[in-house]
């Protein structure tokens, strides 16, 4: 009875994202279907920005993230710790981790829970940035009050060690927080690290500048506070002259000046002396966000040229962790040709984990209304449908054959060709309506060996079922979601259905897995 086991036979590989077999409806009235909690808050974790979508108010979102991470930080601790570290480390999304660890914190403290990954675990695993500590501490005491837990006090603490240093306190501890580094210390009593010697002194000193700055002194173990003290005291007719000097570039570093601080420490504009000066100290992510203020303000060729091969450096992209779509709003910006390829290599390399796939792949892109209104960001004028057009995009470049579709009430193909600028081929995309999902993947599939759709998923009803439903059972569906909405188009986890989320390229990796017949698992148990 040869039945089963044949050479033919392949696996049928399962998925992280699950579906329950419970329907319910999209929010354009669609028939949906419910995820697990572990899937409905990962979807929405690696999408919440905090902002507002076209169906639910950013308050709406905020309560349903943390109503799913109280809920599961008891029911399922290890995989609740484990979403949190990676959200703030490799999904490199800041305020939702945040919030995540300090709810999750509360929610265990409240029910008495033990056991699992410690509480002082969690809050330490999420502090990845010098101005977080205080961020955590804001974010409890405006929602849980002034009182501030032994295991949040001691995560902080952990994290304090290890981020605090000169150049996070020249730039991070300003009047405009409302926790200083010395509020902090105060707070959660950190003592230095041991292998640090010079920290006990920086301590001190950002609690001396705290409580009397006026009078606080920087301590001579740390030079480059005195640096920064002798350049705020230089009188402001004498700062541009300082700029312009042949080593000023060496002591607005050493003094740990930053772009952002140097227009107020000139008291005038920026010009193309002050941007050269202070562009070799300045991070990728700030060089990604300036390039128009360097062409207006005209710095020369050759400075431009160093920027360029900074921002395409495949090293710097990966250290920089800034999401695919940063990278389009950088050329949206800045028109100047001089900045299109290094854009389009840094681009590439941000998308080093979408997949060359073989065969013939269908790739269906959502362009509709609502994806266009929901910003990817609370201060991004770029939509989640420019971030579903990058990621279709590079999908269908880098696929051995592939058809790329853009839909909404309609749908077309895109046309492109093998190597072309990704950049270039998003400007051919359009706002295209309503959502009728079914309808575009009926009218584009045809015998292609497997379906990706970048989409919301808040397809409209229609005659002929859910989107997936229209492709046949065993050919691969993946669907990309980019908003995190509680109803999912169709069914996922099995059978050659399923779903992955976020803004980075990072879970692409798990559909060569599926193909290969290998499950895919939650991105941190990878």
């Amino acid at each position: 009875m040869a039945r089963f086991n044949t050479r033919t036979a392949k696996a049928r590989p399962v998925s992280a994202v699950t579906s329950t077999g419970r329907t319910l409806r999209t929010h354009e009235g669609g028939r949906g279907h419910a995820r697990d909690p572990r899937s409905e808050l990962f979807l929405l974790a690696v999408s919440h920005f905090l902002s507002d979508t076209f169906y639910e108010s950013a308050g709406d979102r905020d309560d349903r993230f943390t109503r799913l991470v109280r809920a599961l930080a008891v029911s399922d601790p290890e995989w609740t710790a484990g979403l949190l570290g990676w959200l703030r480390g490799e999904g490199n999304m800041r305020t939702a981790s945040l919030v995540g660890a300090a709810e999750y914190v509360h929610a265990r403290l409240a029910a008495g829970a033990t056991g699992g990954p410690s509480n002082r675990q969690v809050v330490a695993s999420v502090l990845q940035r010098p101005d977080e500590p205080g961020e955590l501490l804001a974010y409890w005491t405006s929602t849980h009050g002034r009182a501030v837990p032994k295991p949040v006090k001691r995560g902080i603490a952990d994290a304090v060690r290890r981020l605090y240093h000169v150049r996070s306190l020249l730039k991070y501890d300003t009047a405009s927080k409302g926790y200083r580094f010395g509020d902090v210390l105060n707070l959660v009593h950190a003592s230095p690290d041991p292998d640090k010697p010079w920290q006990g002194d920086l301590f001190r000193h950002a609690l001396d500048r705290r409580h009397h700055p006026d009078t606080a002194v920087p301590p001579a173990s740390l030079p480059a506070l005195a640096l920064h003290r002798e350049l705020t005291a230089l009188p402001v007719e004498q700062r541009r002259a300082l700029v312009t000097s042949p080593d000023g570039a060496e002591r607005l570093a050493a003094a740990g000046i930053t772009w952002e601080a140097l227009a107020g420490w000139l008291q005038g504009p920026m010009d193309k002396a002050a941007w050269e000066a202070v562009i070799p100290s300045m991070g990728t992510m700030a060089l990604v966000r300036n390039l128009r203020n360097f062409d207006e303000a005209g710095v020369s060729d050759e400075v431009a040229a160093r920027v360029a091969a900074r921002i395409s450096d495949p090293h710097e992209v990966r250290r920089s962790r800034q999401f695919p779509f940063r990278y389009l709003a950088a050329y949206q910006h800045a028109p100047s040709l001089r900045w299109s390829y290094p854009l389009e290599r840094a681009l590439g390399h941000s998308l080093a984990n979408v997949p060359a796939l073989p065969g013939r792949s269908l790739v269906l892109v959502d362009r509709s209304g609502s994806m266009f209104w929901s910003r990817v960001t609370e201060r991004s004028r770029l939509s989640r449908a420019d971030a579903a057009a990058v990621f279709g995009t590079a999908l269908a470049l880098r696929a051995a054959h592939a058809d790329l579709v853009q839909f909404g009430s309609t749908s077309e193909k895109v046309a492109f060709r093998a190597g072309e600028s990704v950049l270039k081929v998003l400007e051919r995309f359009g706002d295209l309506g309503g959502t009728d999902t079914t309808g575009a993947v009926r009218r584009h599939y045809d015998g292609q060996d497997r379906v990706l759709i970048v989409t919301d998923e808040q397809y409209a009803p229609s005659r002929h079922g859910d989107p997936v439903s229209s492709v046949p059972a065993g050919v691969p569906v993946y669907t990309w979601n980019l908003a995190g909405h509680r109803a999912g188009h169709g069914p996922s986890g099995t059978g050659h259905r399923h779903t992955f989320g976020g803004l980075s390229d990072s879970a692409f990796r798990m559909v060569p897995l599926l193909e290969s017949g290998r499950d895919g698992n939650w991105p941190w148990l990878v």
